[in-house]
């Protein structure tokens, strides 16, 4: 698995970025968003149960992250088609205000190395990229236990301070001085 200080590897997927089927459909790559933070989060399948409580959170938190000029994008191996599915069908992800980036070849969750070796899809991966491509934190959690937004988001404050920051550390608080 890539890990911190490992290059994001290079990508161009479709993606689904509304509900509106005229709309719903672009192409993403690595160099979309150039010179800005990537939060990139993967997930087993669409139409599952855990999942849609983690996407659902990252929504409510992605004004937080642009704020701190921070793209969000969620990844499964499902199609486009699929996600689009999903999002007119699930309430919580109507007004999902982040793309949802269909890794149907596996091309990209090869690469990271996080795919399920017995189901063959996504763990529940996450990755804070910086906007020079380099991974500074990367998370991986079982296929049945969910992540915390909220978390990431703490990591992707303290990243940014190029400080160091405690345990628990919240944005705003003093980081730790050497003496």
């Amino acid at each position: 698995m890539l890990t911190v200080g490992d290059k994001f590897p290079a990508f161009n997927l479709k993606a689904v970025v509304s509900t509106d089927i005229k709309s719903a459909f672009t192409d993403l790559t690595d160099q979309s968003n150039a010179g800005k933070w990537k939060v990139v989060f993967f997930w087993p399948k669409d139409f599952t149960f855990v999942c849609p409580t983690e996407i659902a959170a990252f929504g409510k938190l992605n004004g937080d992250f642009n704020d701190r000029d921070a793209v969000v994008y969620g990844v499964s191996t499902d199609s486009e088609f699929v996600h689009l599915a999903w999002r007119n069908n699930h309430a919580d992800l109507k007004d999902l205000p982040f793309a949802m980036l269909a890794d149907i070849k596996r091309e990209l969750s090869s690469a990271l190395g996080i795919l399920d070796k017995n189901e063959g899809v996504c763990l529940r991966a996450t990755f804070v990229v910086d906007p020079e491509g380099i991974i500074r934190f990367a998370s991986v959690n079982d296929l049945s236990v969910g992540r915390n937004p909220a978390e990431v988001l703490r990591v992707l404050d303290a990243l940014q301070t190029d400080e160091l920051c405690p345990c628990n550390w919240q944005k705003g608080e003093e980081v730790l001085k050497v003496a």
